[in-house]
Formats: structure tokens, C-alpha cells, sequence
């Protein structure tokens, strides 16, 4: 492991400390009784105060110190005074310990009284201070310029993901997004559970991948010797407890699919579905949307919120379009009755890529997403889809060629999926076969799995029951105005991260041109570095050979440029 200059010093003031008795990762328990958002909020000059956290900043004058100390609730000022914490002629604890040996990261105890300063800041006067934990890793810290300017602080999204440890620390409205988050699912609890819903669990680890069409995530079970998947959706399980003789339950659960990842898909994603007997999706429509509008309020005190350029007001009730007359507005083509082959020429004559292997539920999708999805931005119910969409989806009780659904669009995004569900045992088995069909002959979003323990259970008999499901990451973006569902999860998935390269001080050097400029000419990268000819070929051959820059010719000469 190659150490910095400043996680060098930092070990070598552990050893320190340890020579001068201090543990620097003491074990005790220590009585904290304020946080830094208490004393703001229940301040009283000469107050006794024990606090904790992170040693953020300071300013040390002497035998005097302003800091910053940061714990769960935020930041607060103290005040270290020598005379204060040492008593005679014994200065050591103040100038041995504070001055020389903690650092920006450290995480220290203190026991004080609370003074006001002259400016009027309120304040901890240190009598006692404890470190509780040694850093050995400096904070990422930005760098301010002569004129003011922060550079360098930490923003980079993929170092960002990848160490949100960090990220917590020195950007500190981050941690705002997932308390808004757990604001979420805890309303979205407590209407389910005042309604008088059951909150159950599922299995993850599954026999078959089932309640929709994705890739899966596989392994094998060893005692068993048998392959399991997990779980893509919990749907099939839920509905078996509705056939068991709850009336209503529901679940958040993590899910897994093995597929693309961009800025609203992570490989694994939280979903909430809930069930509820003796109910239809017209009942559900109404039951969601004020849902929503609950949910809204309690994660931002009011139904609107910002996306981005948009204003969102989750205020009920919400737009209902149908998807057949939701095409017909943004292509003026109607799929009523329509073949196969009549959805495929159109689609293509829509300019939409399309094959041989998609059916026509896999058409109307791609129709409907490439040329309509993207038009609702206030909340919008889509209803009433085709039935070859909706494999488990009860039939419409109007027209046999659609099903009872809906999907609810937010800024052209789907955030939640409803049926009137599918109770119809030989129905189902019918559709499950048509889909297998359909998976073998090529459309990979067709389901290639039957459950028949799923089949058996409606045997025994479902009554009419009405399910939904919403997608949490995505709705956290929506209400904490985030673009990327990389920001609303605490550890996104990543790409293996590159490991450390020990590279020269010259290729160092070259390196650190190229990433303020990115892309330079040879000549000007030459100049720039100031290295002799051999020196200059020998830190390109050490760059290109780790895959962190190329050399490209062009027309106006050679380039050098950031892999």
C-alpha cells in the first residue's frame, strides 16, 4: 500500500500518542448527553455540556484554538484554552496533544460549558477533551484560491459513490437525501399500517424468477444442488398470502436484476407491493394517489416538489388516459385490433427499432415508450393496457382485448404499476404458456419460467384482488430533486475500481497535466512538463502501458490525451 505524505505523519502521531500513553482508539464508553442541533436549540450561557464528533477545522492562536467539531446533527463551535484544560505548570495535554498531535478527522469527546462569543456565535468552552478515534486518512478537502475560488473539492460523482463514507462527512447536505428517504418509507408505512395492512417478508433466494420479465441474478445451492435466482419481483409469493386469507399486505423489498445500469436503474432496487383483497385497480388508483400526496407532504411539508426544471404537485387526484388513446394523441395511430405484423410496419415507420422477435405487447411498449412516455411530467395514470403486455393482469371487464392497469408517469418516468389482478387459474396457465412461446422464440422480455406452485395456489382459489407496486429509488429522486438514482442509494453499484499505480515522479508529473487540460499536443505537453527527451518517452510509455492516456494522430499532429 502506497501511503501519502500526510497519512505518513498521521501514523507516525499514532505512534505518538501511543508512547505517551493515550490510546487513540479507546474502547470506553463515553456519556455524551447534547448534540450540536440540542445546544442550538435549548441554549443556556454556563450550561455543563458532553459532546462528540469530528474535528473539522481550526484556527489555533497560541495557547488558544477555535474548532469545528460535526457530529450526527450537524456542526458546532468550541473553544480550547489552555489555561482552561490544564492546570499549573503541566501544559503538556493542550500543547503535546491538541497543537501537535490531532488532526482534521479526528474523532474527539469534550466536556465544556457554553459561552457566546462577541460575535455572537454560541460556543463550547473546552474543560476537558478525550480522542476518541485517530484518522489515518485526510478528509477530502477543497483548496481556495487567492481570489476566493474552491477547487478540488470532493464532487466527482464516481469517487463520490465510492467512498460515500466520505461524501457524508464533507458534503453534509447529502445526508439530507436519505433522511428524506427514510421519511418516505416510514409514511409509507404508517398509511399501510392505519388502513390496517400487514408488513410481511418474502424470500429472496427463489426456485423461479417470477412476478416479471427480467434477467435474473443466479447461484447454486449446494445441500440442496439445486440453481436459485434472486428475486426480481415478489408479486407470485404475495398473492399465495392473499390466497391464504390475508386481506391486505404488502412489503418492501430489495430486488435484483441483471441487467443495464444508467441513471434511473441499479442492479439492485427497493420496491414497495402491496395487495389487498376485494379490490380493484379503479380503487386502487384513488388509494395510490393519495398515498402519494401523504408521502409528499411528509417528506417535504407540501405536495409540489422540484425535478429538476419541473414543478411536481402530488396533490390527488391525478390525470387518467387510457394507452390506446395516449398513442393516438402523440403518433395519431390507433393499435385497436392491430396484428403483429400491422404494430411492426408502423413502429418501424415511426422510426423505432424493432425485430422479428418482439410480439405485439413488446411493440406497443416500445411505441408507447419511445413516443409517448416521456410527454407526462405531472402525475399521469396510463390505463387499461393491452392484454399481451400483461401476462398477469385480470381482463378487462369491458373489452377482452385489454387488461385492468395502470402505470403511474412522473416526469416521463414510470413510478408505479397496478393491476386488477389475474384470479383466473386456467387463464393464467394459458398466458404463462403464451409467454414462454414468446421467450423462445426470441423476446427477451417475455418470461421463460411457468410457477406452477404460483398455478396451484390459485387453484385453491384468489378472490378479486388488486395489487401495486412503486418504485422507492425513483421515487425518493422525484421528491429530493435528484437526476440520478446513484444519489438516492447509500452504495450504488460500481465498476471494479482501478487499483493504485506506482508511477514515476515524472510520469506523475505528465499525468497531472493532462487531467487540467485533458487532451494536448506532444509539443505542448513536452514543453509543459520540462523533461528531457528520454525522460518524456519513458513517462508516455509508463502512461499508455497503465491505460491512462493514449497517443492519437491525427491531421494536426499528435496528441496526447486522458484514457
Amino acid at each position: 500500500m502506497q501511503l501519502s505524505e500526510q497519512e505518513i505523519v498521521r501514523r507516525e502521531k499514532l505512534s505518538k500518542l501511543r508512547e505517551l500513553g493515550i490510546n487513540p482508539y479507546p474502547a470506553n464508553l463515553y456519556p455524551v448527553n447534547h448534540t450540536s442541533k440540542q445546544i442550538k436549540e435549548t441554549y443556556a450561557e454556563g450550561k455543563q455540556v458532553v459532546i462528540a464528533g469530528r474535528l473539522m477545522s481550526r484556527r489555533i492562536q497560541g495557547p488558544a484554538s477555535f474548532a469545528e467539531l460535526q457530529d450526527s446533527d450537524g456542526k458546532i463551535q468550541v473553544y480550547f484554552n489552555r489555561d482552561e484544560i490544564c492546570t499549573g505548570e503541566d501544559k503538556s495535554h493542550y500543547n503535546d496533544v491538541y497543537k501537535k498531535l490531532l488532526d482534521i478527522g479526528d474523532f474527539i469527546g469534550i466536556e465544556g460549558e457554553l459561552f457566546t462569543t462577541k460575535v455572537g456565535e454560541k460556543t463550547v468552552m473546552v474543560k476537558n477533551f478525550i480522542l476518541l478515534s485517530k484518522a489515518l486518512k485526510p478528509l477530502p478537502q477543497p483548496r481556495v484560491d487567492s481570489e476566493g475560488k474552491v477547487h478540488d473539492a470532493f464532487t466527482d460523482p464516481e469517487q463520490r459513490y465510492r467512498q460515500r463514507y466520505a461524501d457524508l462527512v464533507v458534503n453534509p447536505q447529502v445526508k439530507e437525501i436519505f433522511v428524506k428517504r427514510t421519511k418516505l418509507f416510514n409514511a409509507m408505512r404508517n398509511f399501510f399500517n392505519e388502513a390496517g395492512y400487514f408488513e410481511v417478508e418474502t424470500p429472496i433466494l427463489q426456485p423461479i424468477p417470477g412476478g416479471a420479465a427480467a434477467r435474473p441474478f443466479s447461484t447454486h445451492h449446494n445441500s440442496l444442488n439445486i440453481p436459485l435466482y434472486m428475486r426480481i419481483a415478489n408479486e407470485l409469493y404475495l398473492k399465495r398470502l392473499i390466497v391464504g386469507g390475508f386481506d391486505g399486505v404488502y412489503e418492501f423489498s430489495k430486488n435484483f436484476r441483471n441487467e443495464g445500469m444508467d441513471r434511473t436503474h441499479n442492479p439492485e432496487f427497493t420496491a414497495m407491493e402491496i395487495y389487498v383483497a376485494y379490490k380493484d385497480y379503479n380503487w386502487m388508483m384513488e388509494f395510490t394517489e393519495t398515498l402519494l400526496e401523504h408521502c409528499a407532504i411528509a417528506v417535504n411539508g407540501k405536495t409540489t416538489a422540484t425535478f429538476g426544471e419541473h414543478q411536481i404537485d402530488f396533490k390527488a387526484p391525478y390525470k387518467r388516459v387510457t394507452m390506446t388513446q395516449s398513442i393516438i394523441d402523440f403518433t395519431g395511430f390507433d393499435i385497436t385490433g392491430k396484428s403483429e405484423e400491422e404494430l411492426f410496419e408502423a413502429a418501424k415507420g415511426m422510426g423505432i427499432s424493432v425485430d422479428k422477435t418482439m410480439g405485439k405487447g413488446k411493440l406497443i411498449d416500445e411505441i408507447f415508450g419511445e413516443k409517448c412516455e416521456g410527454n407526462y411530467i405531472e402525475p399521469t395514470f396510463i390505463t387499461d393496457y393491452p392484454k399481451e403486455m400483461s401476462p398477469l393482469c385480470k381482463e378487462h371487464r369491458e373489452n377482452p382485448e385489454l387488461t385492468e392497469r395502470f402505470e403511474l408517469m412522473v416526469c416521463g418516468k414510470e413510478i408505479a404499476n397496478a393491476y386488477s389482478e389475474l384470479n383466473d387459474p386456467i387463464d393464467q396457465r394459458e398466458r404463462f404458456e403464451h409467454q414462454l412461446k414468446l421467450a423462445q422464440k426470441g423476446d427477451d422480455e417475455a418470461t421463460e419460467f411457468i410457477d406452477h406452485d404460483f398455478l396451484r395456489a390459485l387453484e385453491y382459489g384468489m378472490p378479486p384482488t388488486s395489487g401495486l407496486g412503486i418504485g422507492m429509488d425513483r421515487l425518493v429522486m422525484f421528491l429530493t430533486n435528484n437526476q440520478s438514482i446513484q444519489e438516492v442509494l447509500f452504495f450504488p453499484q460500481m465498476r471494479p475500481e482501478r487499483k493504485q499505480i506506482a508511477l514515476t515522479d515524472e510520469a506523475k508529473a505528465v499525468l497531472e497535466i493532462l487531467k487540467k487540460a485533458e487532451k494536448l499536443t506532444l509539443n505542448d505537453l513536452k514543453t509543459q512538463a520540462g523533461l528531457s527527451n528520454k525522460k518524456w518517452d519513458k513517462s508516455i510509455k509508463e502512461l499508455t502501458k497503465n491505460n491512462l492516456a493514449k497517443v492519437e494522430k491525427t491531421d494536426d499532429g499528435l496528441f496526447v490525451e486522458l484514457v
